[in-house]
């Protein structure tokens, strides 16, 4: 059991308070809006940054009023949004500078397939071969805990999924405790089997993906959250213009409703009236 009681002032008005009990080899992502104190939580695990209270991992003692363990002795592997990889070092050589373990090594880069890249050097690879290269050098120390903080949020959505994939099965061979900081709903639902939601440096949402993502609004069927683009008047409706994701939809609305609502904010998109339906995408 990882026993976490932190406290860390992160501004005059913002202190961050976090008191959590995460079980061994689970699968924790953390959410919520920028500024709410989840890299801050991922640094103070890690041992890069300081805070007062409680981290006992196991029988181990991280954090207390007299103990202060540096990320060299935490046994944790830690995957950024950047790659930081050695650049004069090709891909299995920045592996094995972690631990000199070839037979993990080979095994980590064939996991991620990555075995016939193993002696490039990373200017020569692509986004995506730089993630999964980080991720196995991360995975080099067999790390009690994985932190990963928005390590895909910079690829497209077909190599955020085949990382996802990368990432579950990485998890789930070494039996990690891996906890992972994502604004992507999906990318949550896909790996994650419990979900914390930070907000202003607190703890507002704690519980399975499906109990924490899948919100309705009253009676409807379902709704999807979405940022209000742009009200346009076409005679005598209006149109909002909603981004989700990667769409862009369109809603028709009526006078009231335009002027109820203000292009920036967050609105959902709600229906009640018919039964939704799938359809693959053939292009």
């Amino acid at each position: 059991m990882i026993q976490i009681q932190i406290t860390k002032t992160l501004s005059k008005s913002l202190k961050l308070e976090v008191d959590l009990n995460i079980a061994p080899h689970s699968f924790l992502a953390i959410s919520g809006e920028s500024g709410s104190g989840k890299t801050t939580l991922l640094r103070i695990l890690a041992g890069l940054e300081s805070a007062e209270g409680v981290i006992n991992v196991s029988d181990d003692v991280w954090l207390n009023k007299q103990i202060n363990l540096p990320p060299q002795k935490r046994h944790i592997g830690f995957v950024f949004q950047d790659y930081a990889l050695f650049e004069n070092m090709t891909v299995l050589e920045n592996l094995l500078f972690v631990a000199p373990q070839k037979e993990l090594a080979n095994e980590l880069l064939e996991m991620c397939d990555l075995t016939a890249l193993k002696t490039r050097y990373p200017s020569t690879l692509s986004g995506g071969q730089k993630q999964r290269v980080a991720l196995c050098r991360a995975m080099m120390r067999q790390p009690k805990i994985l932190l990963l903080d928005e390590p895909l949020s910079a690829l497209d959505p077909k190599m955020r999924t085949n990382l996802q994939h990368n990432i579950l099965a990485l998890h789930k061979r070494f039996k990690t405790t891996t906890i992972m900081v994502s604004h992507d709903p999906s990318e949550i639902y896909r790996l994650a089997d419990r979900v914390v939601v930070l907000k202003d440096a607190k703890v507002v949402k704690d519980g399975s993906p499906k109990e924490v993502l899948l919100q309705t609004q009253g009676s409807h069927k379902f709704s999807i959250r979405g940022e209000l683009l742009e009200i346009v008047q076409a005679d005598l409706i209006y149109v909002g213009v909603v981004s989700i994701g990667q769409q862009i939809v369109e809603v028709v609305m009526d006078a009231q409703e335009a002027d109820n609502f203000s292009v920036g904010e967050t609105v959902y998109i709600n229906t009640k009236a018919f039964s939704p339906s799938l359809s693959k995408i053939t292009d």
